[in-house]
């Protein structure tokens, strides 16, 4: 590879960076569906036609941002579970949970970009969908060790035989992990990103006042749902 080559690569990695930090900010003033390329090439100084050449088009710019706050959130997720032992199992679920609250609350506007109304007109590609798991794949690594380690009470009840064919998308996820938890994890995860979302859309405003206190009592409950031990 040439000197020049690197050179011009690196140009175009701090002007990629530059376009999608401004798309940032406009999510936070305009909303994921008044995102503009245009408005952001006039920011930048750039003609329009220019800005084109980086993303072809808005929706291409939408799914670098939507790719983007995925990793952003799965890498604190990762992170945050790693720090606790490995068969502390309901540290590593209530870490990850924390990571997911911490990081909407900190970013509101990118996670109401992927965990928000559907943007009009957008069809996210497949390339998102291995960032799109990142965190998910977390809580199923905690779900099936807690499970091989025996740390979650087999549930009493069962799942329905007509969602055998359902669980079936989450299986991957958590190996060996029969479908009656499997759908025990999956009330708990909307039980998590509901919560979140609540929080970070303003609806506990005036009703929840120690909301980090409120969260973790929550995210305790939703482990008592999959049946890990405490």
């Amino acid at each position: 590879m040439t000197a020049s080559r690197t050179a011009r690569e690196r140009v175009r990695a701090e002007l990629t960076r530059e376009i999608t930090d401004i798309a940032r900010r406009q999510l936070a003033t305009e909303g994921a569906g008044g995102l503009s390329l245009r408005a952001v090439a006039r920011e930048m100084g750039m003609v329009s036609s220019a800005i084109y050449r980086y993303f072809p088009s808005r929706d291409d710019l939408l799914t670098a941002l939507i790719v983007d706050g995925y990793n952003a959130l799965g890498e604190a997720v990762e992170q945050a579970g790693s720090a606790c032992p490995r068969d502390d199992f309901p540290g590593r679920w209530l870490a990850a949970c924390h990571a997911v609250r911490e990081w909407a609350v900190a970013h509101p506007h990118e996670y109401a970009l992927i965990y928000g109304s559907p943007v009009p007109g957008y069809q996210a590609p497949q390339d998102t969908i291995a960032a799109r798991v990142r965190d998910v794949a977390v809580y199923g690594r905690i779900i099936s060790d807690a499970w091989e380690a025996g740390a979650i009470t087999p549930p009493a009840d069962h799942a329905p035989e007509e969602l055998e064919r359902d669980a079936g998308s989450f299986r991957e996820l958590m190996p060996g992990v029969p479908d009656a938890v499997i759908w025990r994890a999956v009330s708990a995860w909307t039980a998590l990103y509901g919560w979140v979302g609540f929080e970070v859309f303003g609806q506990f405003n005036n009703v929840i006042e120690n909301h980090r206190t409120a969260f973790e009592h929550a995210m305790r409950l939703a482990a008592d749902t999959i049946g890990i031990a405490q």
